[in-house]
C-alpha cells in the first residue's frame, strides 16, 4: 500500500437522493415503512414527508395537508424542492431537503415518475427505486386502501407513464410481488447498493500489466476492509474487471464515493469517467471455503469446482493462494473429482458440434523426440472418410510440436470457420490450438505452475478431455509414451493413466482408448519441424528409406481409430484398412489437399543447409539415446523456432557402430547456432555406445 500524509479535514460529500416511484398499488407506502424502522435508527436517512392538497385525515401515507390556495402561495416562495399535480392533486417535496443532502444525510421520498429528469438537476445525486408489481396485485392492492372503486380503479390501471431515466441517474427495478418482508429486503438492498457504488476516474499511476484500485481513506465502502493480498471485483453496468486495492492517505485527491483505477486497469474496464460501479470482496465465502478444504487434502464437489475455478478464472485469488491449491490437488485428486474438473472446465469453453456420429481426436502426452505420427495419422483417417479435426500446441521445451512441424508446409493458425471449412472440404485438419480451443484457466494456472515446476498427470487428463468435449469429439485416441527420460517412467504408470483416461472419459460421456507406448528412445529419424516433415512424407510415399519405427506407430494408432467404424469394427481390419490407404497414395493425397485447404506454403521448409556431423568415438552397439540431450541440442540449433534447425539421426537404438561413423547430423540456419549445438554435442553427444 502506498500511504502519505494528508492535512485538513475532509468535507463530507452530499447524500443521495432516493425517489422511490411506481404505479399506484405497488406498495411504495408499505416498503418506505419498512425500511423507514431499518434505517431511521443510524441517522443516516431522511424519509421526507410530502405536502399534499389533500385533507389530513383523508387515509393513506401520513402527509401534511395544503389547500390549494396555501400550496400555490408556498410554491411561489420557493418553499419546495419539486412539486407535480397527480390524480387530481398537487404534491410537493420541502425544500429543506436540499439542506439535509449538504449536510451529507440521505434523502428518501415518495414521487413521481414525471419529475424524474426535473429533479435531476436539483440534487447532488439522484437515485430512481422502481417499484412495480403485476397487474392483478396493483388492482388488490388500490381496492383494499379503500380510496377508489370500479371505473376509478381501472383508470389508474390504464395510465401508463414512461420511465425516463437521465443519463447519470441509477435506477433499480424492486419487483414487489412477494411478501412485505421481501420486498422491504429488495429495497433495502438497492439503498445499501447505491449508497456503496462508486465513480471511476483514471488516476495517474502506471502499474504495467496489474490492475490496481485506489480508495481514498473515508471511502464511503470503508477503505480498509478491502486491503490485503485478496482482489476486488468492479462491476459496472456492462463490464467488470478484477484488480487489487491500494488506499491513499494523500494526493490525487479522491472523493469518498470515487474509485481510482490505475492506467492498466481503467483501461480494461473500459468505462467512461465518472460510471458508476459496484464493488465487491473477493472471491465469495463458499469459494474460499472450497480452498481451504483442497488445501487440507479433502475432496471437492463439481459445485465446489465450479466455483472455485471461477474465482480463479477471473483473478480473485492472489497467485500465492493458487499456487497453494495448486499444490493440493497435485497430491490428492480422486477419479470424481477429475471428472468434476473436466466437466467444470468444458463450461468455460464453447462446444463445437460437427454434426456428425464419429468426431475422432488423437493426444499425445508427447516428449518423445520426432515420433510425429500425428501428420500420418490424420490423411489415413480422413482418406477413410471420418471425421478428424485435429488442434495440435506448439512446443514448449521440445524441439518441434505437431503444429511446428506442420508449419513447415502450411499454414496452422487457422480461424474456427477456417477450420470448419477445411474439415468440410477434407475430413480433417491439423491446426494450431492457440486460436481455437483455447483456455484461458490454462493460462492462469501455467502463468503459476510452470515457474514452480508444478505438474499433476490427473489434472492434465481433466484439462486435455475438457478440450476433447469443447471441440466437439466424440472418440479419442491417446497416445502415453513411457520410460526412463519420457513424463511417464514405469509401464505400470503408464497403464494407470491410461485407466483414469478411460475412466474420465466414459463419465463424459467419450469414447477414450489410451495405449503405453515405448518412449524409450526417439521415433524416426528427424528432430526439428522440417527434418520430421521429411520423416513423414518418407512414410506416406511408402519410400523404400522411410522410418520404420514411425510407419509401425503411426499404422497402429491409425488402425485402432479406424476400428470405431462399425463397418471395419476391429483392430485387424483397421490395420489393413490403413495399409491399404497408404500402399495406394490416399493418405499422401488427402495430405496434400489438407495443406491445399490450409493454406500450403508457397516455399515449403527444406532442413538447414549448414551442417556438422557428430561421429562415434569408439565401436559398440547404441545401448541408449538421451532424449533430452538429443532434444537440447536441436534447439541450441535454432529449433523450433528456425523450423529447417534440428537433427537428423543416422543410427538408432540397438544399431552396432564403429569409430568415425556418423551417429547424428545438426542442421542450422545460422552459423553461430551450428557452432553452439556442436559444441553442446562434442561434451556429450547423447548418444551411448560400446562393447556389451
Amino acid at each position: 500500500m502506498n500511504e502519505s500524509t494528508v492535512s485538513g479535514t475532509r468535507p463530507v460529500p452530499p447524500g443521495i437522493f432516493f425517489l422511490v416511484v411506481g404505479p399506484s398499488g405497488a406498495g411504495k407506502d408499505t416498503l418506505i415503512d419498512g425500511a423507514r424502522a431499518a434505517l431511521v435508527p443510524a441517522g443516516r436517512h431522511v424519509f421526507a414527508t410530502r405536502v399534499i392538497t389533500r385533507p389530513a385525515d383523508a387515509g393513506g401515507e401520513q402527509h401534511t395537508a395544503a389547500t390549494d390556495e396555501q400550496f400555490a402561495q408556498d410554491e411561489q416562495a420557493g418553499r419546495f424542492l419539486i412539486t407535480w399535480s397527480a390524480h387530481g392533486l398537487r404534491y410537493g417535496l420541502p425544500a429543506t431537503l436540499a439542506n439535509e443532502l449538504q449536510g451529507g444525510r440521505h434523502v428518501i421520498a415518495n414521487g413521481s415518475r414525471g419529475v424524474i429528469a426535473e429533479l435531476a438537476g436539483r440534487v447532488p445525486r439522484l437515485v430512481v427505486l422502481h417499484i412495480s408489481a403485476d397487474r392483478g396485485a396493483l388492482a388488490e392492492r388500490i381496492l383494499e386502501r379503500g380510496r377508489e372503486e370500479g371505473e376509478q380503479v381501472a383508470q389508474r390501471l390504464r395510465r401508463e407513464v414512461t420511465l425516463a431515466v437521465p443519463e447519470g441517474v441509477q435506477l433499480f427495478d424492486i419487483h414487489n410481488d412477494g411478501t412485505i418482508d421481501e420486498g422491504r429486503e429488495k429495497l433495502l438492498a438497492a439503498i445499501d447498493s447505491a449508497q456503496r457504488s462508486l465513480k471511476i476516474v483514471p488516476y495517474p499511476v502506471d502499474t504495467w500489466r496489474e490492475r490496481v484500485a485506489y480508495l481514498p481513506q473515508d471511502s464511503v465502502v470503508g477503505a480498509a476492509d478491502y486491503l490485503g493480498p485478496g482482489r476486488i471485483s468492479i462491476e459496472g453496468p456492462s463490464r467488470s474487471i478484477t484488480a487489487s486495492v491500494h488506499m491513499t492517505l494523500g494526493g490525487p485527491a479522491l472523493a469518498a464515493d470515487e474509485i481510482g483505477l490505475s492506467v492498466h486497469a481503467f483501461e480494461s474496464l473500459a468505462l467512461a469517467q465518472g460510471t458508476r460501479v459496484d464493488i465487491r470482496r473477493t472471491p465469495a465465502p463458499e469459494s474460499r471455503q472450497a480452498l481451504r478444504e483442497k488445501i487440507q487434502g479433502h475432496a471437492l464437489s463439481e459445485a465446489q469446482y465450479a466455483l472455485l475455478l471461477e474465482d480463479i478464472l477471473q483473478g480473485r485469488y492472489p497467485d500465492s493462494e493458487v499456487a497453494a491449491f495448486l499444490v493440493a490437488a497435485t497430491r490428492s485428486l480422486s477419479d470424481r473429482e477429475v471428472v468434476a474438473l473436466a466437466r467444470v472446465r468444458a463450461s468455460f469453453m464453447p462446444r463445437i458440434d460437427w454434426n456428425a456420429p464419429i468426431v475422432v481426436d488423437k493426444h499425445s502426452m508427447g516428449g518423445i523426440p520426432g515420433s510425429r505420427i500425428t501428420l500420418i495419422v490424420i490423411p489415413i483417417v480422413a482418406a477413410h472418410g471420418l471425421l478428424i479435426p485435429k488442434t495440435s500446441s506448439r512446443a514448449i521445451t521440445s524441439a518441434a510440436g505437431t503444429a511446428d512441424a506442420m508449419e513447415a508446409v502450411a499454414r496452422v493458425d487457422l480461424t474456427a470457420a477456417e477450420v470448419r471449412e477445411t474439415v468440410q472440404r477434407t475430413k480433417g485438419c491439423i491446426a494450431w490450438n492457440g486460436r481455437l480451443n483455447h483456455s484461458a484457466l490454462d493460462d492462469v494456472m501455467n502463468h503459476i505452475t510452470r515457474p514452480l515446476g508444478i505438474d499433476s498427470n490427473r489434472w492434465s487428463v481433466a484439462s486435455i478431455l475438457s478440450k476433447k468435449l469443447s471441440a466437439g469429439s466424440t472418440h479419442v485416441i491417446v497416445d502415453l509414451p513411457w520410460g526412463p527420460q519420457a513424463k511417464l517412467k514405469t509401464l505400470a504408470e503408464a497403464s494407470e493413466l491410461a485407466r483414469l483416461f478411460e475412466t474420465v472419459g466414459q463419465a463424459l460421456g467419450l469414447v477414450v482408448q489410451a495405449h503405453a507406448t515405448d518412449g524409450s528412445a526417439p521415433i524416426g529419424r528427424g528432430i526439428g519441424p522440417a527434418l520430421e516433415v521429411q520423416d513423414v512424407r518418407q512414410v506416406l510415399s511408402s519410400a523404400p528409406n522411410a522410418p520404420v519405427d514411425l510407419r509401425t506407430k503411426a499404422l497402429a494408432f491409425a488402425a485402432h481409430i479406424l476400428a470405431w467404424d462399425p463397418a471395419l469394427g476391429h483392430y485387424e481390419a483397421g490395420l489393413a484398412r490403413a495399409e491399404e490407404l497408404l500402399r495406394s497414395g490416399a493418405a499422401l493425397e488427402k495430405f496434400e489437399e489438407i495443406i491445399d485447404a490450409q493454406g500450403r506454403r508457397a516455399e515449403p521448409v527444406q532442413p538447414a543447409a549448414l551442417a556438422h556431423f557428430v561421429r562415434a568415438r569408439g565401436h559398440g552397439r547404441i545401448r541408449s539415446i538421451d532424449i533430452a540431450r538429443i532434444s537440447e541440442v536441436a534447439r541450441r540449433a535454432g529449433a523450433p523456432a528456425d523450423k529447417a534447425a534440428g537433427i537428423h539421426l543416422a543410427a538408432g537404438l540397438g544399431e552396432e557402430v564403429v569409430k568415425g561413423q556418423v551417429l547424428y547430423t545438426i542442421h542450422a540456419s545460422a552459423a553461430s547456432d551450428l557452432e553452439a549445438a556442436a559444441h553442446l554435442a562434442e561434451q556429450a553427444s547423447g548418444i551411448a555406445h560400446g562393447m556389451d
